[in-house]
């Protein structure tokens, strides 16, 4: 019986054959689909869930819709694609009436007009449980070439934007998804490997590493951390909060390393980049410690458990 969500979805992928048009299935930030025309689209949905994902009344109605299609985005932004079309399915608490719906939506179509996705249809029921939002995305890719986990190679350089840690104060709820930055990485790089930071820093770099079939070495004083990441009284680091703490939503990612300085000098983006380690042959993933030390560096992060 699997022990989290991972491992079910391990088994799901050896029970699930691709069949065309599906080009990628489930592995990945969002499924690739081909069409006749020879055109690709990206797909990807999440399912958020009151009392895991967001609470309420703490978050407002408005911040639970916008953090719904905020982290589909995310995903097609790690896939580099431009989403296009939404479907929202809600099953909505029946006691909180229609302004709470109403507010939820506001959210949700405000975040869509900033990124220009159409709302294009969905479900909608209600019941005396708590709320729970199901949100799928369509999008296309740059240059009609997805961006995978797949593609890392030996002597990569890893990069991420922004900085780790801390989300949950409250930068879960209102995080700009990466989609303009994705769109100038592929401009100015190839890029091999790209995934959002949504588990937590060590746990989706892993997600990479086990894809590509490589390791990584990371530079721990390299790593960006949040300054939501405020005073420590839960006995973990800084660095481990940044390592661990999830819901981010950068962008983490590999380029060849001749591009690696030709990215830096070029990036004219607000949002900062930060070379944080290199991709190694040897399968482990290890981390260069402030002391000079050298520690092997787990999966830290986030899965749900799915129980006995």
């Amino acid at each position: 019986m699997p022990r989290d969500e991972f491992q079910f979805i391990d088994r799901l992928r050896q029970r699930t054959p691709f069949r065309p048009p599906v080009r990628l299935g489930i592995g990945d930030d969002a499924a690739v689909l081909d069409h006749p025309a020879g055109t690709v689209e990206v797909v990807t949905t999440d399912l958020l869930m009151e009392g895991v994902d967001f609470l309420w009344p703490q978050t407002s109605a408005a911040l639970i819709g916008r953090k719904s299609l905020a982290v589909n985005l995310s995903d097609l932004a790690a896939m580099a694609a431009r989403p296009t079309a939404a479907f929202v399915s809600l099953a909505l608490p029946r006691q909180r009436g229609r302004q709470f719906a109403d507010e939820l939506m506001d959210g949700l179509l405000a975040l869509a007009d900033e990124f220009e996705v159409t709302l294009a249809g969905g479900d909608t029921n209600s019941w005396d449980g708590p709320l729970v939002v199901s949100v799928t995305v369509l999008g296309t890719p740059s240059r009609n070439q997805p961006v995978l986990r797949s593609g890392a190679k030996p002597g990569d350089w890893i990069f991420v934007t922004g900085a780790c840690g801390g989300s949950l104060a409250g930068r879960h709820l209102t995080f700009t998804p990466r989609l303009t930055e994705a769109a100038r990485l592929t401009e100015l790089v190839a890029l091999h490997a790209m995934i959002d930071i949504s588990d937590g820093l060590a746990a989706d770099l892993h997600h990479i590493l086990d894809e590509s079939g490589v390791g990584a070495v990371l530079n721990a004083a390299a790593i960006p951390i949040h300054a939501d990441v405020g005073p420590l009284t839960d006995g973990r680091s800084r660095l481990d909060h940044a390592l661990g703490d999830g819901e981010d939503f950068e962008l983490l990612f590999t380029v060849a390393v001749e591009d690696g300085p030709r990215l830096l000098s070029a990036w004219d983006l607000a949002t900062p980049l930060s070379q944080i380690g290199t991709i190694t042959s040897d399968r482990r993933c290890r981390m260069y410690c402030v002391d000079g030390s050298v520690v092997d560096l787990p999966p830290l992060g986030w899965s749900h458990p799915l129980g006995g």
